[in-house]
């Protein structure tokens, strides 16, 4: 028997749990293990289908965390999955030194579905790498050094992408950092005015700030700072790794005000939960850069022909089963009920807010967030507070999510709520 037949025929699921959990503290990272029993997220994942993971168990769970905007498609969905057998059937990954076909149709798709005149893609693995691209195309452009980001961002922790993260706690201890990074305030137009020199070559935010806390750029915001970076020959960068492809309800979050940037980057949900991809795309003025340099920004595993097969994939599932507008809808439900709860509990709940299928709750203290986490996990639901406030719980299932299981959720953020208000209550007697 081969080990992946092994591996995949093992059903002991306290045995697994055993094995996984020893092999975590022994050989992975026991103080990440520690951590996501601390945020009940010691679920070791097994069946996963549609909106839902069932833990090995055999306990189901509506997933609200979803890697932070990963599996747009729905856990393990089929047509993506077959994407990706068939692929691999036909291809390996494909040499980064050779013309790679696939690559081309995907960047092609991508300036066909992006707003205005974005065109090129530069292909990564992940997020932060992509990030990172974003940067150096406005420094290589511009001639200058500075990017101006917003306190409480979060754009990935690898080099050039880990001073842009608005907060100290991951920055500290690897100083020093690349240099030229200003933060400011989220929607203070003011203070990015102040924040701007001959030197700046860049605004980079995420049009709504996830592991900010759920936090929205107005649509004036934005336009005022497209009005910035075009009067100050700068270029705007839209971090959409965690509101792309529909997850907002528009397929990308920029369409909601109508501001296109000059440079936008995707990762996460780009190929469905199924193979690493994330993407710079950029307009045809900043590839002036590049025509200098044609391989001064390379990846040798951004843009596989398997990574761009199964992005194609992913992406015409999004269109043919019109996700961002169903996002929209069951963003529209879920507000509702988050309303009524806002209003049967105003001592817990402060705020919810968010677009589309990109919501939070507001809570008044930090211990809150970690203790629905926990409530929620009781009553068949995971979801998790955002990484910069834990003040915020998430809500970000699966764009395939049913109006059934929305309310299912919402029941159990009644639950939870009750229970926990109950606590607070038994404390002040």
């Amino acid at each position: 028997m081969s080990i992946i037949d092994e591996i995949l025929s093992q059903t002991d699921a306290e045995q697994i749990r055993k094995e996984t959990e020893h092999n975590y503290r022994e050989y992975v990272n026991p103080f990440a293990l520690r951590m996501f029993k601390n945020a009940s997220l010691d679920i070791i994942e097994g069946k996963r289908e549609g909106a839902s993971v069932w833990d090995i168990s055999g306990e189901k769970y509506i997933d609200c965390v979803t890697g932070a905007g990963i599996f747009n498609v729905g856990r393990h969905n089929p047509d993506v999955v077959d994407a990706l057998k068939k692929a691999l059937d036909t291809y390996d990954m494909g040499g980064w030194i050779s013309i790679v076909r696939e690559r081309g149709l995907l960047a092609k798709k991508l300036a066909e579905i992006t707003p205005g005149d974005l065109k090129y893609s530069l292909f990564c693995c992940g997020g932060g790498e992509a990030i990172e691209v974003a940067i150096k195309l406005a420094r290589g452009h511009t001639d200058r050094p500075e990017v101006i980001c917003m306190d409480n961002g979060y754009h990935g922790v690898t080099g050039f992408a880990l001073p842009a993260t608005g907060r100290e706690v991951y920055r500290k201890p690897f100083a020093p950092l690349a240099p030229g990074y200003k933060h400011v305030p989220i929607n203070d137009i003011k203070a990015v005015k102040e924040a701007v020199t001959e030197e700046s070559a860049a605004i980079m935010l995420e049009p709504i700030q996830g592991e900010g806390g759920i936090v929205p750029a107005d649509d004036d915001y934005l336009r005022e700072l497209r009005a910035i970076c075009d009067e100050n020959e700068m270029l705007l960068i839209f971090d959409e790794v965690q509101t792309g492809f529909g997850r907002t309800g528009k397929m990308f979050c920029a369409e909601h005000s109508g501001v296109t940037p000059d440079i936008m980057v995707f990762a996460k949900s780009l190929s469905g939960g199924l193979y690493p991809i994330s993407c710079a795309i950029f307009t045809e003025e900043i590839s002036d850069f590049l025509m200098a340099h044609p391989f001064i920004i390379i990846n040798s595993f951004g843009g596989t022909s398997l990574a761009c097969l199964v992005a194609l994939a992913a992406i015409e599932y999004i269109e043919e089963n019109d996700l961002p507008g169903h996002a929209e809808k069951m963003g529209a439900r879920f507000m509702k009920g988050l309303s009524k709860l806002k209003e049967k509990y105003p001592e817990l709940v402060l705020d919810v807010r968010g677009k589309g299928l990109m919501l939070g709750m507001e809570f008044p203290e930090d211990s809150i967030g970690p203790r629905m986490a926990y409530q929620l996990r009781q009553n068949g639901v995971i979801s998790i507070y955002t990484f910069n406030n834990p003040r915020i719980i998430r809500i970000m299932p699966t764009l395939v999510i049913t109006p059934d299981e929305v309310d299912f959720v919402m029941k159990a953020f009644d639950a939870s709520l009750k229970e926990i208000q109950a606590q607070e209550d038994k404390l002040k007697k």
